[in-house]
Order: structure tokens, then C-alpha cells, then sequence
């Protein structure tokens, strides 16, 4: 997915703002393309998971499929350990045609990594940070 630096960034932020809690949030896209950010809030308010309300994640999917665009990828931070999915994060990636991006705070740093993850098998896919606005 290509994706612009000030859509990075807003993923960088949110993930700062709600640390030591993981943050977590949608990116839309169209053709590969990353169009937009919409922040959401971790419902489980807890440094080792997060959890989107059935509401919330509803008015999200309503906002993708008005904007026309796609949901790209599910992002979420890890504050205490790399930018690799965990156990849960795999057990919950209920969304075969998304990629899941993880903000890695760990090392002070921001190191952000995004995953394909279908039925338990979990690859690295390529970000490809693009400056402007992406699209």
C-alpha cells in the first residue's frame, strides 16, 4: 500500500496520544492507494490489546463505503513490544482483504510495519511511504 508521510504521521500521533493504551483506527484506499485516516477509540482502554465497539466500527464502515473507498488495512499500536502481530492480533484479524498496521513505540522511535493476515498465516507486506497527501 502506498501512503503518504502526513497520513503516517496522524498514525504516529494517535498512537503517542493514547500511549502507555494501544490507539487504534482504520486507513481507507482505493487502488492501493491509502486516502484518509479515521481514528477510533480502543474500547478496552488497555496497553496489551484493543477492541472497537460494534457502534463505532459501524459508523466507520458506513464513512469507508460513503467516501466510495476501501478498507485498506486496520491499524493499532504496540507501546512495550515490536510491530509484529501477536497471538491475539492474529486471532482477531477478521479481515482477509485488509492489512494490518502496527505502530511500534517500543524503542522511543516510531517504527511502522504492515501484515497480511488470511486464516492464521501472517506475511509482511510493503508500505510504501509516499510524500504529499497520497492521493
Amino acid at each position: 500500500m502506498r501512503i503518504s508521510q502526513a497520513l503516517l504521521d496522524e498514525l504516529i500521533t494517535h498512537a503517542r496520544g493514547e500511549a502507555p493504551n494501544e490507539c487504534v483506527g482504520v486507513i481507507t484506499g482505493r487502488d492501493g492507494v491509502a486516502r484518509r485516516v479515521i481514528t477510533a477509540t480502543n474500547a478496552a482502554h488497555s496497553p496489551l490489546r484493543y477492541e472497537l465497539d460494534p457502534r463505532e466500527l459501524l459508523r466507520i464502515h458506513e464513512a469507508v463505503d460513503e467516501a466510495g473507498d476501501d478498507l485498506a488495512a486496520i491499524y493499532h499500536s504496540h507501546t512495550r513490544s515490536d510491530p509484529v502481530p501477536s497471538q491475539t492480533d492474529i486471532n482477531l484479524a477478521f479481515y482477509p482483504d485488509a492489512l494490518y498496521v502496527i505502530v511500534g513505540l517500543k524503542a522511543g522511535d516510531a517504527d511502522v510495519r504492515a501484515w497480511r493476515i488470511v486464516d492464521g498465516e501472517v506475511s509482511e507486506a510493503a508500505l510504501e511511504v509516499v510524500s504529499g497527501k497520497g492521493h
